[in-house]
């Protein structure tokens, strides 16, 4: 039950108690017993607008705050292995979505770029050629990092019409980032962004994180002016997560929690540098001309309503009903395991759904309101009851207890946060999961 009594708790905590970038996290996901049939489920969807994602499962290190599905573990015999099992993969589902296109795309990871040129060439292929992604005439954002955006890769996922490049550089201080066990310097991040400006991407994202290891206010003001000297369109402030099972949550040091002034502080000065608010983490900076890849009839990618075809072993794909994906791990043993079972897959195995998450009525309705609520549109109400015919106060009338809070205001039919809100998007957001996706989380047995 949400309550005004649990959420003022709540917001009385450290705002940094859980991750929430979607819902359900995938934490709640069990297996399916009988497993779902794709053909049948993907009949049932909108198919005209749809997000395509291929994952990439390697990365040249760990760092010690990761926990994404990625190993560095890997020879490129194995990398060959996992993109064939891509290519077959994509096969089945192209078959599975029959007259299908896609609005976005993206490869992500691991680190992408880890592959050798000739795998990566062949995974945007798949995605053209396989899937029937039109490359040039939609958004397109691919992952890098420091050490492997060499310049024939870049100028490769240019040529492709990749218009968006993200990098984490986490921090231009080198202690900082050595105290993460990550291996970077800053004149090789300094000298791997300016090669990415040279090529030409019409849009630059770097992530810095704040809360790290011997990190001050000042210091992490630092890596944020350093940043602005690329004048990148998109910047992600992430706060630091210690998590179960990585290399910094295997540590018994106390965490300085500075996370708070910090968020303020960046985002008071990215503000003042002309950059927008889009959520939480997100800041955009957009100049006039600019643009990305999207012809006047391309149709328009929307979060809450469409659905996403995620290929490769740790990708996640999402339907009105169903949210499904492989198993999950961080340990490298679980890792590894699940790899191995993904380049096993017969291929008619790939036309079921084996592990997920079944959306209810209400449980679309909480997904909705999480989705639009933590961003900078606001849940709009009108859109909702044309969604799904009721009253969101109606459905849920413990959202008015955000006003009472002033965690949110409400101009005419939309409700947004407010600042304080925002800085509280992981607490709002973990408040409005259902009792059943707090249990399953609870419940889940890490890997």
């Amino acid at each position: 039950m949400l309550t005004i009594q649990n959420l003022k708790s709540k917001i009385a905590q450290s705002p940094y108690q859980a991750y929430v970038y979607s819902y359900p996290h995938k934490t709640a996901y069990r297996p399916l017993t009988p497993p779902v049939y794709l053909p049948e489920l993907w009949a049932q969807q909108d198919r005209q607008a749809l997000f395509l994602y291929i994952h990439i499962p390697f990365c040249e290190m760990r760092c010690g705050f990761c926990n994404l599905f990625t190993t560095v573990s890997h020879n490129e015999d194995f990398m060959s292995q996992y993109v064939r099992t891509v290519q077959r993969q994509a096969q089945r589902m192209k078959a599975v979505l029959g007259d299908a296109s896609f609005a976005r795309f993206a490869i992500g990871g691991g680190t992408p770029t880890q592959l050798p040129i000739q795998h990566l060439e062949t995974i945007l292929n798949i995605a053209e050629n396989t899937m029937g992604a039109r490359l040039q005439k939609i958004p397109i954002s691919v992952e890098v990092s420091p050490e492997t955006a060499t310049e024939d890769k870049l100028k490769l996922l240019r040529s492709h019409a990749v218009d968006r490049v993200s990098i984490g550089v986490q921090s231009f201080i080198d202690s900082e980032v050595l105290a993460t066990q990550r291996r970077q310097s800053t004149t090789q991040v300094e000298a791997t962004l300016t090669r990415i400006k040279e090529i030409g991407f019409p849009t630059l994202n770097i992530d810095l994180i704040y809360g790290l290891p011997g990190q001050t206010v000042n210091t992490w003001l630092q890596s944020i002016q350093a940043t602005l000297r690329f004048q990148p369109e998109e910047i992600y402030l992430y706060p630091l997560y210690v998590r179960s099972l990585t290399g910094l949550g295997r540590t018994d040091r106390e965490w300085d929690d500075i996370r708070l002034a910090c968020y303020r502080e960046g985002r008071s000065l990215l503000l003042s540098e002309g950059y927008t608010q889009v959520s939480m983490r997100m800041f955009r900076r957009l100049e006039e001309g600019q643009g990305i890849n999207l012809s006047p009839s391309s149709p328009v990618y929307c979060c809450q309503a469409d659905g996403m075809i995620g290929l490769g072993c740790g990708a996640r794909s999402y339907t009105d009903t169903l949210h499904y994906s492989n198993e999950y791990a961080v340990g490298a043993k679980g890792i590894t395991e699940i790899l191995q079972a993904y380049i096993q897959t017969a291929d008619e195995s790939f036309d079921y759904a084996h592990y997920g998450f079944q959306l209810n009525a209400e449980e679309q309705r909480r997904r909705y309101i999480l989705l639009s609520l933590l961003s900078d549109e606001g849940l709009n109400c009108a859109s909702y009851r044309q969604q799904f015919g009721s009253e969101v106060y109606a459905d849920f009338p413990e959202l008015s207890e955000l006003l009472v809070l002033n965690l949110a205001i409400k101009d005419e039919d939309i409700l947004q946060l407010t600042e304080f809100g925002i800085e509280r998007s992981d607490t709002i957001g973990a408040w409005l999961f259902s009792e059943k996706v707090q249990e399953l989380m609870q419940d889940y047995e890490l890997k």
